[in-house]
């Protein structure tokens, strides 16, 4: 059993740390106060090669593993939450219902061109009245002759500003429930597509999400994914995969919120010396980077359960749980720890604290995630 990164991964690491110091921090204020996401910012990470890294060098991916892929999760997510929700929703969600449902054809036509980083992804599966009870979507999809059209609405469906792929969930069979729902590729610039402007949040604020339309959107039979009924099986499996993304989104917004308080009361001076002589405030960071290394070492574990080919849905979700609950809290720990200052929009902390608290929700709550553990646990 290791408990290091390989040199390789070490190299990946530095090397997705550098980008996201250089590139991404000296914007991430900004596009939060603008809540949008910088288009040239998008255009370098997918030069960079952000948004294929899991996937293999046959569809133009970079033909690295999950733990590479949390690696980078995590140093964006340092940085700035709204980043690691963009590359997370692409690359774990998108890409993964592609990747390990679509046909031959399809990873050719349309999983290539998002992993090789000149198109983007999304997902787009919950509606306003179907969150966690995903079966009680409400959008359909008819087959008409050649084609299946889709009528509904969806909700919270981040990266649709600027996506050029749809993988949409639609009701093909009311009757069969769960198994009544199949999956589609939808396309930018379908007839009847349309995308609402950004819903406003309170944290992610820069992340694209919106209210996604199907108005009589034709799709061809050729983009329905698997087969008919399959949809409710391919949301679940692409979620139990994402669950690792947003682990890792939770772990660096944590330890970025850390690493900034370890700085603050290293200069910050009361009663005659920087705060962090006092030792309320050593156990205090102590007790936060203990929380941190465990939940990083949770999302490892799911990571390279993954890569081995091992069932990771528990650990996925575990990981999930616990890394968002130590984010919410040791950024809210960050917080304190500034003071007045960590309600002041000048420092990260408070951004990185209304960004934290996200992660206990999409992608399955942390209600879900302990339902998930228990299942897996055969409580029942």
């Amino acid at each position: 059993m290791e408990f290091t990164l390989s040199k390789q991964h070490q190299l990946q690491q530095q090397l997705y740390r550098s980008f996201a110091q250089a590139e991404i921090k000296p914007l991430a204020r900004d596009m939060d106060e603008a809540e949008e996401y910088s288009p040239q910012l998008l255009q370098k990470m997918q030069q960079a090669g952000f948004f294929g890294i899991p996937y293999s060098t046959v569809y133009g991916g970079a033909g690295a593993d999950n733990l590479s892929y949390v690696l980078c999760m995590e140093e964006v997510s340092k940085v700035d939450g709204s980043t690691g929700i963009t590359i997370s929703v692409h690359t774990s969600l998108c890409c993964h219902c592609l990747n390990e449902f679509g046909s031959e054809e399809q990873k050719q036509k349309h999983l290539r061109p998002l992993v090789n980083g000149s198109k983007f992804g999304c997902f787009s599966l919950t509606e306003p009245g179907a969150g966690s009870d995903v079966a009680a979507g409400q959008t359909t999809a008819v087959l008409d002759g050649d084609d299946y059209v889709l009528n509904g609405s969806k909700v919270f469906t981040t990266n649709s500003g600027f996506a050029d792929v749809f993988v949409a969930f639609a009701v093909t069979d009311r009757e069969k429930g769960a198994r009544g729902m199949s999956a589609f590729i939808v396309e930018k610039g379908m007839p009847g597509l349309s995308v609402s402007a950004n819903i406003p949040r309170m944290g992610i604020r820069a992340a694209s999400n919106c209210v996604v339309t199907y108005d009589g959107v034709r799709v061809p039979k050729e983009n329905l994914l698997s087969r008919e009924g399959d949809g409710f099986k391919i949301a679940m499996k692409a979620l139990d995969a994402g669950r690792i993304g947003i682990a890792a989104q939770a772990v660096g917004l944590a330890q970025g919120a850390l690493d900034e308080a370890v700085k603050y009361v290293k200069e910050r001076k009361q009663f005659g010396k920087p705060i962090s002589a006092f030792q309320n405030t050593q156990f205090k960071i102590a007790e936060m980077q203990t929380q941190v290394d465990a939940a990083r070492l949770l999302t490892y574990r799911a990571a390279a359960a993954k890569d081995a080919g091992q069932p990771y849905g528990s650990h996925a979700a575990m990981a999930k749980l616990f890394a968002s609950d130590v984010a919410c809290q040791v950024t809210r720990g960050a917080v304190q720890l500034f003071g007045g200052y960590g309600y002041a929009r000048e420092y990260p902390v408070e951004r990185m604290m209304r960004d934290a608290k996200i992660t206990e929700i999409y992608e399955g709550t942390s209600e879900v995630m302990k339902m998930v553990i228990a299942g897996a646990m055969k409580v029942k």
